[in-house]
């Protein structure tokens, strides 16, 4: 039996950017704007665009996920991204004012306190601030 050998790659990650599909542009745009106070980084014709903040991306693409994936993720509470925050009682008591919808209240884990909301297209977006 041989054995591989582990071998390190040259590639630098410089940052990652998950693409959500989206079934209306504008709409998205909205509520990642307004909700959570992102920035349009770029639009590509009408079916793409970049979300950023504090250095950080999303990508939304038209399209539409199935209805039953998005309903098994979010009664699963399958994540679609972690948001790690600080101070994430004022984050959540800000989410509570605006109209994004949270499915787990703010809650205490062995890994840190989270809460979770769905975007527009049901998305399943947690907020997390680890233990130290």
């Amino acid at each position: 039996m041989t054995t591989a050998m582990t071998k390190t790659s040259n590639i630098t990650i410089k940052g990652m950017s998950p693409q959500f599909l989206v079934a209306d542009m504008n709409r998205s745009i909205d509520f990642y704007t307004k909700q959570l106070g992102f920035e349009v980084g770029f639009r590509y014709q009408d079916f793409y665009a970049g979300i950023n903040k504090d250095g950080h991306s999303i990508h939304l693409k038209i399209g539409k996920a199935s209805e039953q994936e998005r309903q098994t993720k979010r009664s699963n509470e399958h994540l679609d991204i972690t948001f790690s925050v600080e101070n994430i009682e004022d984050a959540y008591e800000d989410i509570k004012t605006r109209s994004a919808e949270v499915i787990q209240t703010l809650r205490d884990m062995p890994y840190g306190r989270e809460f979770y909301i769905v975007d527009p297209d049901g998305h399943v977006l947690a907020f997390l601030e680890e233990n130290n």
